[in-house]
């Protein structure tokens, strides 16, 4: 229960933190689809731990192993299944913890839901699950781009209170991955390592926000009522760790426009192609894909693992203080921006293939 996503294209996580690996299940991938490994390990390689100094230093290769579902590089149309092996665990890290819970983490909430949990790394809860699902969205991203030239790219908007000015129009992946924070603005991005660097050496940690841009999508994708795209989008970026917040558009500033600032105006096209002269809509009008640029905004939360000590109680109830040991991110937004586009993708593609059995009759 709560470990697969999508209704085609669908994907199955496994494992945790500390365990013998993580890894996931893709099903419902069309036949013939021919995967780039190596962009599939790309995408893997941004989200790994130990790969700058503003991350966590677990030391992981994250080299992935696909074990079904492809045919000389070429998709067989089954279950594609994809492991990557911990090489580096240190359950003995989490030793307090276990008597421990950590204040904003998923120890508690586990502890009382299940009557037991992975206390070593947080099990599931661990952002290490993330893993799969970057691994699966590579595939989804590869799909999109060869059925409909579509690009997922998303970025680091903002780091505590430094915010990047940023034109997403303008925004390539070669400035995002310029700079260890992934931030295209590199003004802002020099701003946002300090930052992160400071607050590390006190104990602590940071949030902040990624913005995500969708390039050429498909007309169409969404349905009325209960699976408006832009909800399943909701869904997905917030099932992500440490996720507080979700915007698409014009977001919650749209609430200071009247209706007439607001609106986009359609413009005439000579194909009769859907055209707004603006995107306060975020590419999604009445839950379903109008062809303009999609463009989100996830907040993530601070850390919830610090060395700082604070007040907490133990299994039994009573209180205690935790100043937690182990290897953990000070900010998570680094590594948490290929994750955004995985989830982006591997929605987009799910409502491709439901727009395909639905409208491709005639």
């Amino acid at each position: 229960m709560g470990s697969s996503f999508g209704q085609l294209f669908r994907i199955s996580t496994f494992g945790e933190s500390h365990g013998g690996g993580v890894g996931v299940i893709v099903d419902g991938c069309p036949p013939r689809l021919e995967l780039d490994i190596e962009a599939i390990q790309a995408e893997l390689d941004r989200r790994k731990p130990g790969q700058s100094k503003i991350t966590t230093p677990r030391k992981e290769d994250d080299r992935v192993e696909i074990l079904s579902g492809l045919l000389d590089g070429v998709t067989l149309g089954t279950p594609i299944a994809m492991l990557v092996r911990n090489q580096d665990q240190r359950p003995g890290d989490y030793q307090q913890m276990q008597v421990a819970f950590r204040p904003s983490h998923a120890d508690a909430t586990y502890q009382a839901k299940y009557g037991i949990q992975a206390r070593s790394g947080g099990g599931r809860a661990s952002a290490r699950e993330t893993i799969g699902r970057v691994a699966a969205g590579a595939i989804a991203k590869q799909l999109l781009a060869k059925a409909h030239g579509c690009e997922v790219l998303a970025w680091v908007k903002r780091i505590h209170t430094i915010e990047a000015a940023i034109d997403p129009s303008d925004v390539s992946l070669a400035a995002v991955e310029a700079n260890i924070v992934r931030c295209p603005d590199p003004l802002a991005a020099s701003q946002m390592i300090e930052r992160i660097e400071a607050i590390g050496r006190e104990g602590d940690s940071c949030g902040g926000v990624i913005e995500c841009l969708v390039r050429r999508p498909p007309v169409g994708l969404g349905m009325p009522v209960f699976d408006k795209l832009e909800a399943d989008l909701a869904k997905a970026v917030m099932s992500l760790p440490a996720t507080k917040g979700f915007e698409i558009g014009s977001g919650f500033g749209g609430t200071l426009l009247k209706g007439s600032e607001h609106n986009d105006a359609f413009l005439p096209t000579e194909d009769g192609s859907l055209h707004t002269a603006t995107n306060n809509s975020g590419g999604i009008q009445g839950g379903i894909s109008n062809g303009e640029e999609i463009v989100i905004r996830v907040a993530f939360k601070p850390t919830a693992t610090i060395r700082k000590a604070q007040q907490t109680i133990d299994a039994s109830g009573q209180a205690t203080t935790l100043a937690a040991k182990g290897r953990h991110d000070p900010c998570v937004l680094p590594r948490a921006v290929p994750m955004v586009e995985a989830m982006v993708a591997l929605v987009l593609a799910d409502h491709l293939l439901l727009q395909q059995g639905q409208c491709s009759l005639w």
